[in-house]
């Protein structure tokens, strides 16, 4: 952030956001919306095997974990939203952390083809390539190891590889097993790819209202070192990183540093603010408090550990 700040001209940001084209502002907020619509509907649809979860529960869950993401440290969301599912449709802890390691490795699959992708427009910036690299290698190894718990029959890791694994690593690989003998996994799969190849259409969208004189595929490499930046956890609302990987690419694609700088916070409010204002909404009409949820849901989860 210190480097996005420095030399960024911000004085001139408020002519800009003046003259920006709100009619698009408008469709990268419906579009950005629309994404994680798309979320929960791949949620339910995971998770229908096991039990139905009516689409507004997994939708809910989702943007209470965003909202926790974007006020809370390390990515507490995540397990915010599995915890709240699994007390809003009673489906065991294990099983929605089960059906959230799937969904992480399908968006893990289709983020290395938008990668590979990308690197076919231009050089990406060093730190962010070597991510790429270990990242791919990472989810080679990962869905080897989950594509064997969710289609063998057996449970136990200990018998193939000689080792003793925890117990509930044998527990999730049961999970696992539950979820995976379905079409619907495949039917998650594809709406995997929609839900990545849909974060396009809201920074486009930014991109057209501040009328920027770079390509589409400017949008489409900005979202993918986005999504590959915010595996790793960071601070809330991905403050600092999410503005020097927008402008770093903007830079890439010859824009000038200061309005590149300026652009990648107006872009962080237009995606983010949303965000958290659908998220406080439900959280309010819930009645939830985001801390006691925060230590609830890290409480179950250490409480399941220790039942196993």
């Amino acid at each position: 952030m210190a480097w996005v700040l420095n030399g960024a001209g911000l004085g001139r940001i408020w002519g800009e956001v003046r003259h920006m084209h709100w009619s698009w502002v408008c469709g990268a907020v419906a579009f950005d919306v629309c994404v994680y619509l798309i979320h929960g509907w791949r949620w339910k649809v995971l998770l229908t095997p096991i039990r139905r979860v009516p689409f507004t529960y997994t939708v809910e869950a989702i943007y209470v974990g965003l909202f926790a993401n974007e006020v809370l440290p390390l990515r507490a969301g995540e397990l915010i939203r599995c915890f709240l599912l699994s007390k809003s449709s009673t489906i065991p802890l294990s099983i929605t952390f089960a059906s959230a390691l799937i969904e992480r490795m399908f968006d893990g699959v289709w983020l290395m083809a938008c990668f590979f992708f990308c690197l076919q427009m231009g050089r990406l910036p060093g730190v962010l390539l070597k991510g790429g690299y270990i990242l791919g290698v990472l989810i080679v190894l990962c869905a080897i190891l989950l594509g064997w718990g969710m289609y063998n029959h057996k449970q136990s890791l200990g018998p193939i590889f000689g080792i003793k694994w925890p117990r509930w690593f044998d527990t999730l690989i049961a999970d696992l097993h539950l979820i995976g003998h379905s079409r619907y996994l495949y039917f998650a799969f594809l709406l995997s790819g929609a839900y990545m190849l849909a974060q396009i259409l809201p920074i486009y969208a930014v991109v057209k209202a501040n009328g920027l004189d770079v390509p589409w595929t400017a949008s489409f490499t900005m979202m993918v070192l986005l999504r590959l930046s915010s595996i790793v956890p960071q601070a809330p609302g991905n403050l600092g990183s999410f503005q020097w990987v927008t402008a770093r690419t903007l830079i890439m694609f010859g824009m000038a540093s200061a309005h590149a700088k300026r652009f990648s916070l107006i872009l962080w409010a237009v995606v983010t603010l949303p965000l958290i204002v659908i998220g406080f909404i439900a959280v309010t009409l819930e009645g939830i408090n985001m801390t006691h949820l925060h230590k609830e849901a890290t409480a179950a989860a250490e409480e399941r550990e220790k039942s196993r």
